[in-house]
């Protein structure tokens, strides 16, 4: 199915304009048919005056407004006819009627909110909320920002991870999107929860030693919390790659949410502190030791005293302790001979 754009249907406002004419000519024939019927002629005008006044008004059934980036699809007794995109005021066939199978879907989104205003009745589908109040068939072409809810996912090494995206999409075939699926923001919806299971299973959440993300057989240093535009841009292609054949384009894919679950958040978090002291206390040691280093060239450039290979280890013990500890040193002074 491939789009059709009519757009030389823009002859509204003289449709409008002949409707009405028409109407005051009826009622001018009405009272000049009543006029004639009641000298003795003929009511052919008085009848076709008041069948006009009877089914005069459905002409007006085909006219049809649109607003800047709005769009409506139109069937003629089942045939896809075209679809209009341009702003402004129309003439269609009567009988024509508009399709779009989603229009009664709100997602949580940009551009696809009811403002505040609450439905009487209403149900929920994989998140999305669904009126049961008749709204208007027009298809928005704006873009739209699709907030997706929260899932949980293991990540390549088992462990559960909470994480969120928000995509960033708009209908760039209208034909597509109303006939190719049965509802394109459901389907946009789930499209969204399946790419981003395809992906995160394939990252772990922090940089992790033999891990390939890339497919290429060699480990490397992807993560979800430090290639997070990497993911996000596998992510978008993913959806892209799903969505094509319903007329929608992903314009971007951005994670808004990222944590480990709560059942393991804790533990992870305990890692993470022993891993961050672990790292610490070797930047500590290698300094400790280039110190002790320096210290013994210098005292023997300078042969400010001379020490054996004992009194060395004892030296050095002392400079790692005072150096590499965790509290203050409490210097004791000794007053006696230094042997």
């Amino acid at each position: 199915m491939k789009e059709k754009v009519l757009s030389n249907r823009k002859n509204g406002m003289p449709a409008l304009i002949l409707t009405v004419l028409l109407y005051l000519a009826a009622v001018a024939g009405c009272i000049f048919g009543g006029i004639m019927v009641s000298k003795g002629m003929t009511a052919a005008v008085l009848i076709v005056s008041i069948v006009w006044l009877t089914i005069g008004w459905f002409p007006l059934m085909g006219l049809k407004v649109l607003k800047p980036q709005e769009a409506l699809v139109l069937t003629l007794f089942g045939k896809y006819t075209g679809t209009l995109k341009d702003a402004g005021f129309y003439f269609v066939n009567p009988f024509s009627t508009s399709v779009n199978p989603a229009a009664k879907t709100k997602l949580n989104q940009s551009g696809d909110v009811d403002n505040g205003e609450k439905h009487p009745l209403s149900l929920s589908i994989n998140g999305s909320a669904i009126n049961t109040e008749s709204v208007n068939k027009k298809l928005s072409l704006k873009i739209m920002t699709l907030n997706n809810n929260r899932q949980k996912i293991n990540d390549c090494l088992g462990n559960p991870v909470e994480i969120g995206i928000a995509v960033t999409w708009r209908v760039v075939d209208t034909a597509q999107a109303v006939f190719n699926v049965d509802n394109y923001k459901e389907y946009l919806s789930l499209q969204c929860d399946g790419a981003l299971r395809n992906i995160v299973r394939n990252y772990p959440y922090d940089v992790a030693p033999n891990v390939d993300t890339t497919g290429d057989g060699i480990a490397d240093e992807g993560s979800l919390r430090g290639s997070s535009e990497i993911v996000a841009s596998r992510i978008r292609d993913e959806i892209q790659k799903k969505v094509t054949d319903a007329g929608l384009e992903v314009i971007e894919a951005r994670i808004t949410y990222l944590a480990y679950a709560p059942e393991i958040a804790a533990v992870m978090l305990q890692r993470q502190q022993a891993s961050a002291i672990i790292d610490a206390r070797k930047m500590i040691v290698d300094g400790a030791v280039g110190m002790v280093e320096m210290a013994l060239e210098r005292l023997n450039e300078n042969q400010v005293v001379d020490l054996d290979e004992e009194r060395k280890a004892a030296m050095v013990s002392n400079l790692l302790v005072v150096l590499c500890g965790s509290h203050d040193a409490q210097p004791i002074v000794n007053s006696g001979s230094l042997y």
